[in-house]
């Protein structure tokens, strides 16, 4: 079993730093009463550093005789970075999912506040879900202050000095170069990044030690649509904007739960859906969710056969000759080959192969052809496929056939799960990308961004770096010898979760840099590092329809926790870099960073944090010399129906479906999709210590359909084993006729951490699409066997560092 020990989280002592000067004049011998192998001489006048702790004394012998002193007065204190409390309701942005809600913080006094939905914010105009509005409920929650260490991870953590953290890093980092070379140096980042977080670490990774090693975990959430986007239109970024909602007359939603997971932007669809009632919407989902339940027509296609039924779609299109031949003759290529595929995907054909009545199918067609402006949203439904590319690009030519992009409430649009998963595109934030859109593996662009980091030609390696699953496989091959990890729990969002743990064992020296404590990653951990967090560090954030808001600073970090950045440019300063990471502050980060989005496709070098304090949340692109009034204004891409292409012709994906990477079996007779729930938030990192979510999903279960537990003998409630071929969870059945026969469904949140055997990712694979390089979390095979008697495994509900978890 790959799953450590609770205790392994355990934190031994408060060791800190203590400071010693023998004031008398004559010598002295010291040691400590709890460890009295470690003995100094100390000459009159000379002064030292030593570790101590709260249940030690200093024995100080000399010949006046003896004395104790506690280690406690002799402290050192490290002192953490002071925020000044505001006065006035600090503007701000939601740190969960890629609406990027606005959130005005509005002191109360005594550094208390209450959180509001910011009416100002283009965005989400007042509104504010659950998790936003309980934020401040986990800001204070088991939050981790100062640097641990431990030399193996069966032992103990120990509290040690930045100081200290950092030498061990650092010197970690130079003898991994001599040893194994740049490649074995890994970090795997996340979205919870703040784009100053982001743009210093690629300039540390990419630039400075000359590795293309770090991914995040936006390759397991929306990598798919990133190359989509850039497959068809040559350049990444979703063309549309929230306004959008209110101006289609069609909106399709494929693999997107989006009531659920992007709350606020279906809130805005709705309200157009029903104060419009000519105003159709589309679902497409094998489960009847929140989002399903209210569309004007809900098709329940078979997992896997989504690139069936847009093929579908587009064949109907083609034949009632409901397409735009003038945009497609002047502003696409590949339309001849197109048609020729099409010709395949026959309404029956494509009917009995997703599982729908082929009236659905025609009606779906027909409103999509009869619309004047169709919107299309995708998420993780499409994107976590091992044919995530081609199932987005394969809704893209949808609207490459009937013109429907560049025009209000129009386009194709992916809803990004990370509050900015956005700004790490833009930021190159991936193993492939370099900062401003700009790929590794070009010559030019590596050339770009060499010259504007005063880097010698070549310095930036030419090969795209480890993915997320590719770190595994490094770590189990001995090929890493330096794995760090920044806000973000892999040891529960990854697939195939038992190998990865045991991956996860096998690194030498693996870097834990987040804000909370403990964590199931914690536990692979030899050095963790305290990180502040919303509220506690400035910078900006991207969301989905290319908003860029300021999150400002207003409440001191706990302890000595540092933003994420000043951790990243630290260690470059100690590495012999100073000159590269001399950043006064956020604002100056962000400065430079958007000079090397000038002239780019997401062109921000007239932002800044003084502009957007001024003048709230913008959109790019916003070119330098930008003015305010052009600046304020909702903006979409491609109005002028020229590409990002070498021709500037957007190009039509000429893909068949695949279907899922693991099809049931005889003995895997069951398709398990994995999926969100309203309240939480991935790995319940800061959900899970949030009372109200708690209530709201206390616990992990199943959904299956009534026909097929009736096959298997079994009621609501009873007690399952899902097995897959990877591994196996325990959870309660609830049975519901929202699934289709043959489905099941199981929330991803849960770790080792908040229930016993609930880790929907000990069922998942990690097969990946060929071209983003994304796993296939939403779809694998499993078995269902009924337990008639429950057996718990035994999890402690008291972490032994004192922290509880579980009552």
């Amino acid at each position: 079993m790959s799953t450590p020990r609770v205790g392994s989280l355990a934190v031994q002592s408060s060791r800190y730093l203590c400071y010693y000067r023998n004031t008398s004049d004559s010598i002295q011998q010291i040691y400590l009463s709890n460890q009295p192998t470690w003995q100094r001489v100390v000459f009159p006048g000379q002064q030292l550093l030593f570790h101590g702790d709260a249940t030690a004394d200093l024995i100080i012998s000399s010949e006046q005789g003896v004395r104790c002193c506690p280690c406690e007065s002799l402290r050192i204190e490290e002192k953490g970075r002071s925020v000044p409390e505001p006065t006035e309701p600090v503007s701000s942005l939601c740190p969960y999912c890629g609406v990027g809600c606005g959130l005005e913080a509005v002191p109360q006094g005594k550094g208390s506040y209450k959180i509001r939905g910011d009416r100002q914010h283009p965005s989400s105009q007042g509104m504010v879900c659950v998790k936003g509005a309980t934020i401040l409920e986990a800001l204070d929650r088991d939050r981790l202050a100062y640097p641990l260490w431990r030399e193996r991870l069966d032992q103990p953590f120990t509290v040690i000095s930045w100081d200290e953290a950092m030498t061990r890093l650092v010197e970690r980092i130079e003898w991994v170069r001599r040893q194994q070379g740049a490649d074995a140096i890994c970090m795997y980042g996340s979205g919870q990044f703040q784009t100053e977080d982001y743009y210093v670490a690629q300039k540390l990774l990419k630039g400075c030690l000359g590795t293309n090693n770090f991914d995040a975990n936006s390759r397991l959430c929306m990598s798919s649509a990133v190359s989509a986007y850039m497959a068809s239109f040559g350049a990444d970024g979703p063309p549309c904007c929230y306004d959008d909602l209110e101006a289609t007359d069609c909106a399709f939603l494929i693999g997107t739960n989006t009531a659920e997971c992007h709350p606020i932007v279906f809130n805005r669809l709705r309200n157009h859906h029903k104060r419009d009632r000519r105003v159709k919407l589309i679902v497409v989902d094998p489960r009847r969710t929140p989002t399903a339940e209210v569309a004007d027509l809900h098709l329940a296609i078979r997992p896997g056969t989504d690139i069936d039924l847009l093929h579908g779609i587009g064949h109907l299109l083609l034949q009632w000759g409901q397409i735009d031949a003038e945009f497609i003759e002047e502003c696409t290529e590949g339309f001849a080959e197109y048609v020729k595929l099409l010709a395949a995907y026959t309404p029956e054909w494509v009917a009995e192969r997703c599982g729908i009545a082929q009236g659905d199918l025609e009606q779906a067609a027909r409103y999509w052809g009869h619309a004047q402006a169709v919107l299309s949203l995708w998420s993780m439904g499409i994107n976590q496929s091992a044919e995530g590319t081609a199932k987005a690009r394969c809704l893209i030519n949808l609207h490459l056939l009937t013109g429907q992009i560049g025009r209000p409430g129009s386009g194709p649009f992916s809803l990004t799960g990370q509050p900015n998963a956005m700004g790490g595109r833009e930021a190159g934030g991936l193993s492939h990308l370099l900062p401003g859109y700009r790929q590794v593996t070009n010559p030019q662009h590596r050339q770009e961004v060499e010259d504007f980091w005063g880097l010698p030609r070549g310095q930036i390696s030419d090969r795209p770096g480890r993915t997320a699953w590719q770190i595994v496989e490094g770590l189990e091959r001995g090929e890493v010898g330096l794995l760090w990890i920044a806000a973000t729990n892999p040891a529960v969002s990854f697939p195939h979760l038992e190998r990865a743990k045991a991956a996860f064992l096998k690194s030498p020296f693996t870097v834990y840099q987040d804000a909370y404590f403990p964590t199931e990653t914690a536990a692979y951990a030899h050095l963790i590092l305290p990180a502040a967090q919303w509220s506690e560090k400035t910078g900006v954030m991207t969301n989905s329809e290319r908003r860029v808001t300021l999150a400002p600073a207003f409440r001191s970090p706990p302890g000595v926790a540092r933003a994420d950045w000043e951790i990243f440019a630290e260690v470059g300063r100690r590495l012999g870099y100073e000159r590269l990471f001399n950043f006064a502050d956020a604002a100056a980060v962000y400065a430079e960073f958007v000079q090397l989005t000038a002239g780019r496709p997401c062109d921000q070098s007239g932002l800044s944090h003084e502009r957007l304090a001024r003048l709230g949340a913008l959109q790019w692109p916003c070119p330098a010399g930008t003015s305010d009034e052009e600046a304020r204004k909702p903006k979409r891409l491609y109005t002028d129906w020229r590409f990002h292409t070498p021709d500037q012709r957007a190009r039509f994906c000429l893909a068949h479906s695949q279907g899922v990477a693991e099809p049931t079996d005889d003995i895997y007779s069951f398709t398990l999709t994995t999926g969100r729930l309203y309240g939480h938030w991935h790995t319940q990192t800061r959900t899970g210590r949030i009372a109200k979510i708690q209530k709201m999903h206390p616990d992990p279960f199943v959904e299956m359909h009534p026909d097929d537990a009736a096959n298997l003998h079994l009621k609501d409630g009873d007690w399952v084993e899902v097995r897959s071929r990877r591994g196996q969870v325990c959870l309660p059945v609830i049975l519901t006729k929202a699934i289709r026969p043959g489905t099941l469904f199981v929330p991803m949140h849960w770790g080792f951490l908040f229930a016993d055997s609930g880790e929907a990712n000990q069922l998942t694979h990690p097969i990946a699409c060929p071209v983003s390089q994304q796993p296939e979390l939403k779809a694998c095979a499993v078995q269902v066997l009924p337990l008639k008697l429950r057996q718990t495994p035994y999890t402690p509900t008291v972490q032994e560092s004192g922290i509880a978890l579980k009552q």
